[in-house]
């Protein structure tokens, strides 16, 4: 199984579709799961430009196209009457063939998703062409209560995208990068399933993303990792 991870920087607007689009063609052939970031489809500040930039499903249906020969997991604001949500997106075989909506919105600090996005309410798997998954966004991954849901799941593969700013800063590490390899590592050997985490660079309105987008087999251990702060798309070959 040849995986993806693609770790960009999105912008605050629409144009990130025909970026990701460009890089799915560009891979075709040479991986069979492509993994964006958490709202890699919009920019993470979006704020009240969420009513303007946030998509319908059906516009998205180029997407349905580019994945066949190549499964695609995008982060998006997605809109469905006038409720917005924080959605991952699983593109497979030219459809649409599941979406999770981030269940728990932070709401401090330098966040407020809850003002603008609707939450969801379940954790679900389904069954794709290499096993059944998981996907969570960001904050989901923080509440000890998921992983007993999880564990029930019995995924072979987690699927974590992430928007994490780069903070408590240290001379070598920094401290969110440690707290959330901690947490993903711990995820993976509970559950015994392999987990892809995609977390974004770059910067927006005075945060910046660190990146650090890796691979952690089902012993917990990280087999495969980008580096921080840069803009990278590498495939690795993984034992299905």
């Amino acid at each position: 199984m040849r995986v993806t991870l693609a770790q960009t920087s999105p912008k605050l607007n629409r144009t990130n579709l025909e970026k990701i689009v460009s890089i799915v063609n560009e891979l075709r052939g040479k991986s069979d799961l492509i993994v964006f970031a958490e709202l890699s489809l919009n920019g993470y500040m979006l704020q009240d430009k969420l009513y303007e930039d946030a998509w319908v499903l059906n516009e998205l249906d180029v997407l349905k196209d580019a994945s066949i020969g190549m499964d695609i997991v995008v982060g998006a604001a997605v809109k469905e009457d006038n409720i917005f949500r924080n959605s991952a997106l699983y593109f497979s075989n030219g459809k649409l063939l599941s979406q999770h909506y981030k269940v728990h919105l932070p709401n401090y600090g330098m966040f407020e998703e809850a003002r603008y996005f609707k939450s969801g309410s379940v954790f679900e798997s389904f069954d794709s062409s290499f096993g059944k998954v998981c996907m969570l966004v960001c904050e989901d991954l923080w509440h000890t209560s998921v992983y007993e849901e999880l564990e029930k799941q019995n995924p072979d593969i987690i699927i974590a995208l992430a928007a994490s700013p780069a903070r408590g800063f240290k001379s070598k590490v920094l401290e969110i990068e440690e707290q959330w390899y901690e947490i993903i590592k711990n995820v993976a050997k509970r559950c015994r399933a392999k987990l892809f985490f995609v977390n974004r660079v770059g910067f927006e309105d005075g945060l910046g993303f660190w990146g650090g987008s890796c691979i952690v087999a089902d012993d917990g251990t990280i087999v495969h990792q980008l580096p921080r702060y840069k803009e990278t798309i590498e495939t690795f070959n993984i034992q299905e």
